[in-house]
């Protein structure tokens, strides 16, 4: 086959390219991927195949290390004073959460074992621009999370020994504030994180089973002490007489807001379904390791919750420190266990910053593979069997902005993308499951996910907005039972258009429905800061998919590299059972 002429192959071509952008967005923006594609021609673009060393613990130690970061050392408290004692059931109700996303989650990483993660299922379900957009989302939270987790680790570093974190960093007069402190130390964590990954994935997998023990351990450590030292009247008793008292002082409204706070300290599990690729039996490993990963961080989240609610009352948490802070105020003697929680964070958040570039890396690596950004990316090396330049490239990067930018500054940035990109999934695990491209009519399917959606979010707007009173539980009562009623209509009359070869969302469409209603409930307790963050990252996302990305992607249809628009490979249930085990 001869070769299109590249788009990038002289000024002259870009230009006329550009000439051609409707046509060829046209032509791409909405075409869809196969799971036979992804699996063959597409993963044929890294050369190397990703060696299959994993099993369902190893996915149950990346899912503990991705999410038992620091952050839940500090979310519950800010939680706590929300929500009270119930911070317990706030972080079940996010659990719940995470579970559900998880099972949407699972059902394509079982079908679809690649590196992609949620860029691969919204590939094959809504196209490809939708999957650019949350793709590069993805790439931008993931590489500002763990420079800001990695600075972390310096302030960390210095609380266990005393030391003042801004001795630890140099900080360079003329540079504006918050970005003048040179951390040489996160620098190299990052750097040597990013050496393990690139080595080996069955190594990298080794180095954070040891580190996730350890920092379980002291978290166990944690919890026992608070039980011990711990007394049951402050469940239900302030510190101060004038604040509200009981197990839920400031009502259901207060566990939800607690639920959405805490929600971040689950975000984790999204990587391990990256890891799909390298799993030696993706049927029976993938749906323990996703979903026993979240289901443990549950149970000890909500242990960690009532060990600290136990130790002090809900108005006297440290909302900053909340754990250091509990055993500092609960007596003389004891201020010693914060230099054991101190210890504890550091573990996790090597942890969490090992599992979440070891994503970042696979969902670069098959947005290279997908002709959207360069191929570079794609490439697995062929001695260490892992995306040696995805992963490097990416570990500068988030290395070079941990080098001088603010943790605060880091935090600010990072929108609710993740949140949005579980959203997504759930929507597309039900578009895959009513509709065939080409078989099926879309229109009835499109028009339940828009219905309940825009349900949703009025329930949202409602709940945030409107005055407590008769009226306000009357607009929410008649969201409920109008979602309930579109769902269970789309349930009576649309059927579905395939069922899964070998492992599948129970209830369905009822889990990843709610799983929706949940995500955009909760995303409706960010601010319109993080809703212009995301929309200036998403906006640049375009920009880059608009001037580069469908040229790229393009060019690669041309020559033979992707399929057609809506293109549907009819391919028997034994090749696809072929293509997971090789």
């Amino acid at each position: 086959m001869e070769n299109h002429a590249s788009s990038f192959s002289s000024p002259k071509a870009y230009l006329r390219a550009l000439a051609q952008t409707p046509t060829r967005l046209a032509r791409r923006a909405w075409s869809v991927s196969t799971s036979y594609d992804e699996m063959s021609r597409v993963r044929a673009r890294s050369g190397v195949h990703m060696q299959k060393t994993l099993r369902w613990f190893d996915l149950i130690g990346l899912g503990l290390g991705g999410m038992v970061g620091s952050g839940v050392f500090v979310t519950t408290g800010m939680a706590a004073h929300v929500a009270g004692p119930a911070v317990i059931l706030s972080y079940a109700i996010a659990g719940f959460c995470a579970l559900l996303s998880a099972f949407c989650y699972t059902e394509f990483a079982v079908d679809m074992p690649v590196a992609g993660g949620a860029f691969s299922y919204l590939r094959v379900t809504f196209g490809e621009f939708a999957a650019f957009i949350t793709g590069a989302n993805l790439v931008t939270e993931y590489v500002m999370s763990n420079a800001g987790v990695a600075r972390s680790f310096t302030s960390y570093s210095g609380s266990i020994i005393g030391a003042s974190t801004d001795k630890w960093r140099l900080t360079v007069p003329g540079l504006p504030d918050g970005y003048n402190q040179i951390d040489f130390i996160a620098v190299a964590v990052v750097l040597i994180m990013t050496v393990i990954i690139c080595y080996s994935t069955r190594e990298s997998s080794a180095v954070n089973m040891v580190l996730t023990a350890l920092h379980i351990s002291f978290l166990a450590f944690v919890i026992i002490m608070g039980f011990c030292q711990g007394e049951w009247k402050n469940f239900t008793k302030p510190g101060q007489q004038e604040n509200p008292s009981g197990f839920f002082p400031h009502g259901a409204q207060g566990v939800f807001h607690g639920a959405s706070m805490v929600y971040v300290s689950y975000i984790g599990y999204d990587a391990v379904s990256t890891m799909a690729e390298e799993v030696r039996d993706p049927v029976k490993d993938i749906p323990v390791g996703v979903s026993g990963s979240v289901v443990i961080v549950t149970l000890l989240y909500c242990l960690m919750a009532a060990s600290m609610s136990m130790l002090l009352p809900y108005d006297m948490i440290d909302s900053v420190a909340p754990f250091a802070g509990a055993f500092r105020e609960k007596s003389e003697g004891w201020e010693w266990v914060s230099n054991v929680i101190g210890v504890g964070a550091s573990f996790g958040i090597l942890t969490s910053l090992l599992v979440s570039m070891l994503g970042q890396a696979r969902y670069m690596c098959v947005i290279g593979r997908s002709c959207v950004a360069p191929s570079w990316f794609a490439r697995v090396h062929p001695t260490t069997s892992t995306p040696v330049n995805a992963s490097a490239f990416l570990g500068i990067l988030t290395a070079a902005i941990a080098l001088f930018t603010d943790l605060n500054v880091l935090i600010k940035l990072v929108s609710m993308g993740t949140l949005f990109v579980y959203y997504m999934v759930a929507n597309a695990v039900i578009y895959r499951r009513y509709v065939t491209v080409g078989t099926t009519n879309p229109r009835p399917t499109l028009s339940f996910l828009c219905s309940f959606t825009l349900t949703a979010i009025l329930f949202t707007l409602t709940w945030k907005f409107a005055p407590t009173g008769k009226l306000k539980a009357f607009m929410l009562g008649a969201c409920g039972v109008i979602a309930l009623a579109i769902l269970q209509i789309f349930h009576c009359m649309v059927p579905q258009a395939r069922k899964p070869e070998f492992w599948g969302v129970p209830l369905m469409p009822w889990i990843p429905s709610i799983s929706i209603f949940l995500n955009i409930f909760l995303l409706g307790s960010f601010d319109g800061g993080a809703y212009a963050r995301f929309g200036i990252f998403s906006a640049l996302a375009v920009l880059v998919y608009v001037f580069y990305s469908v040229h790229a992607s393009f060019d690669a249809e041309e020559d033979g590299f992707l399929g057609q628009k809506n293109s549907e490979i009819h391919v028997e249930p034994k090749e696809i059972v072929d293509l997971i085990k090789v």
